[in-house]
């Protein structure tokens, strides 16, 4: 079977979201087009897309992210140079139990870009999936 219609069968079988298709075009499809920068031009397209919206508080990016059914985003920890936030949703740990290699980097682009807008400010964020716990934490720095 080939590498691609193990992913998909995953996807399609394993995962019980209303977003089989998104996971399919997100994991399968975009990572074959893309190639080995997929990581990097994602994160680049999240930048782009946030850049095309206005938001002027936490609670808008949060509720963006809830629309697109990206989940449950929260500010867990804010610093002087860094926001903590964390993203739930079923899908993260059925993904992960499936086996599909995952990354969440047009999530933290488009975070990233959004917290610029709020802050006046260069940012970058990075983030780290805990599968087991339900969530990927995003950490976003700030460049003054």
């Amino acid at each position: 079977m080939h590498e691609n219609m193990k992913k998909i069968d995953k996807i399609v079988n394993e995962l019980e979201t209303t977003g089989t298709g998104y996971d399919l075009l997100r994991y399968v499809a975009l990572p074959d087009l893309l190639g080995k920068d997929a990581a990097q031009i994602l994160y680049v397209l999240g930048k782009n897309m946030a850049r095309e919206l206005a938001f002027s508080s936490v609670g808008e990016i949060s509720g963006f992210f809830y629309k697109t059914g990206w989940g449950s985003l929260e500010l867990i920890k804010e610093k002087r140079a860094e926001h903590i936030f964390k993203l739930q949703t079923r899908a993260i740990s059925q993904r992960y139990h499936a086996g599909i290699v995952t990354d969440y980097r047009l999530e933290a682009g488009f975070l990233a870009a959004g917290m610029e807008q709020l802050n006046n400010y260069s940012c970058e964020c990075v983030e780290e999936e805990k599968p087991k716990k339900n969530y990927v934490e995003f950490r976003v720095q700030h460049y003054r």
